[in-house]
């Protein structure tokens, strides 16, 4: 009965801010509390999923519409680079490019130089996302310059043997990732030049490993050709580019040789988020809300509860699919997850012929403890990734198992409760998966979304004694020309969302 009315010409101009034309909140007929925020979750949950975990577990307010908060990084991990030149001199590590180590040069107790360059940014220790192009950082771009090489630090530098011109190529770059040896440098003295982007180090060699014939350093992925003309932002961590870093392993000093050097870093970085105004109206003659009707009585409430329904659907469509704007005329708008990660976190391809090796090859990359070592995701997937993972778990159930005490039942532990939520676990080698369906998911390009709820928040308007986290404002308005006063409830939400640390955030898309 609410659609024979309107909020539009048929209502004075001056009462269409019906928050403003009230005086005093009313509770409203059904005993609702003023400010309803934690309840209005409870409304339909399978339909809402992200929204419900939002809302109940990473909500943190804000005072400003226009809110800003900082990123950490550390940089425990990250003390690696990679070599781009080496040679006997200073001068030498400069030019050529030749991956080729001359096994004289470097036994125990020579001295050797070696160029150094990485691929993260110092400035709050920013790196790569797998599969992210947007954003690509290189070996050796402005701001990467390694800053953490001290004299007295010693380098794990690893090689391969054996190696010939024209033996490998970029074709055949699974040889190239494989080290045979490695060897320990102690650095002697850094050279930093502050307009440049690498570090070169004076080494003195302490162990040179197994290498007896001309060996070829793990940084170059092909003969002659080193890692700073390589695209890395799509190469695996763990099998691509881990075997070419060169990592600080310790330090060595003498007896008596005082306080050395030291450095620090940087892991800092601003972001910038905006809140959304989502509002919502129900309205309804008092004479129809006093009728009694069949089926469901109370014609008012019955749609009332349909409208905060809708309101929580409505934020559950932004927080995934919105993007971050600000307007002119204050009509901003939230950052959503799909828009967030697509942008800045991780990307992996899927389909569902995908087997059960190729995604726990990406969850490999994703779960890299050096990389994202948080085990807070939630992954949120469409209802065909859903009845993928059920399907692989009955098919290794039905033709693998060989008796009720051993099976390869794809360990899919079953459905638990989260938060109202129903949600199937999937056990891993890089720990529990907790998936959710999310219906909104579906006719979309994007599988899954994985969401670390660390690095989430929910973040209604809150200050001066007002809270605008899902408010009802109570009015009555009197229709024009006729008289009749009716009863008009305005659901309204001021909130907006923040995403942090990128790179602890991944999605599937087809």
């Amino acid at each position: 009965m609410s659609d024979l009315f309107s909020t539009g010409s048929s209502v004075a101009a001056n009462n269409l801010d019906i928050g403003a034309s009230v005086g005093t909140a009313n509770t409203g007929d059904l005993r609702r509390k003023y400010n309803f925020s934690d309840r209005v979750s409870e409304l339909a949950i399978q339909q809402d999923p992200f929204f419900r975990l939002v809302s109940k577990v990473a909500k943190k307010p804000t005072d400003d519409p226009h809110f800003k908060f900082a990123e950490k990084r550390n940089s425990w991990h990250k003390r690696y680079a990679y070599v781009t030149n080496h040679g006997t001199t200073a001068q030498n590590t400069l030019a050529g490019g030749d991956a080729s180590v001359t096994h004289g040069n470097v036994d125990v107790g020579d001295q050797y130089f070696f160029t150094m360059a990485t691929d993260f940014e110092s400035n709050g220790n920013i790196q790569n996302k797998f599969g992210q192009s947007t954003g690509e950082i290189s070996v050796g771009d402005a701001g990467t310059q390694p800053t953490f090489f001290l004299p007295g630090q010693l380098v794990k530098i690893p090689y391969m043997t054996g190696v010939t011109a024209g033996s490998w190529d970029d074709s055949s770059a699974a040889t190239a990732s494989t080290p045979d040896d490695y060897m320990i440098a102690k650095i002697l003295s850094v050279d930093v030049d502050t307009t440049s982007t690498i570090a070169v180090l004076q080494t003195e060699i302490v162990r040179k490993g197994s290498g007896t014939s001309v060996f070829e350093l793990a940084s170059y992925s092909a003969y002659n050709n080193a890692i700073d003309n390589i695209d890395v932002s799509g190469k695996a961590i763990n099998s691509y580019l881990e075997p070419k870093r060169c990592y600080v392993v310790g330090n060595t000093f003498s007896e008596g040789s005082g306080y050395p050097e030291t450095w620090k870093d940087q892991p800092f970085t601003t972001q910038t988020g905006n809140t959304q105004i989502f509002k919502t109206t129900c309205a309804m003659t008092n004479t129809a809300r006093a009728t009694v009707l069949k089926y469901e009585g109370n014609e008012w409430a019955r749609i009332w509860k349909d409208k905060l329904i809708e309101h929580k659907y409505d934020i559950e469509q932004s927080i995934l699919f919105g993007a971050s704007s600000l307007s002119a005329g204050g009509t901003n708008t939230t950052q959503g997850a799909v828009d967030y990660i697509l942008s800045n976190g991780n990307i992996f391809n899927w389909s569902t012929s995908k087997s059960q090796d190729d995604f726990l090859d990406d969850m490999s990359s994703y779960l890299d403890p050096r990389y994202n070592d948080s085990s807070a995701t939630v992954y949120m997937c469409s209802t065909e990734v859903y009845n993928w993972f059920h399907k692989l778990g009955g098919y290794a159930k039905s033709n693998l198992e060989i008796s009720s005490n051993f099976s390869a039942d794809m360990a899919i532990a079953g459905k638990k409760n989260i938060l109202g939520l129903g949600v199937l676990q999937v056990n891993t080698p890089y720990g529990d998966m907790n998936i959710i369906r999310n219906i909104h998911l579906d006719g979309t390009n994007i599988d899954i979304l994985g969401i670390n709820l660390k690095n989430v928040s929910y973040r209604p308007l809150v200050g001066n004694g007002v809270n605008r986290d899902t408010s009802i404002y109570v009015g009555v308005q009197t229709l024009e020309n006729s008289g009749v006063d009716r009863r008009v409830d305005q659901i309204l939400t001021e909130a907006g969302m923040e995403f942090s640390l990128a790179e602890s955030h991944a999605i599937w898309k087809s």
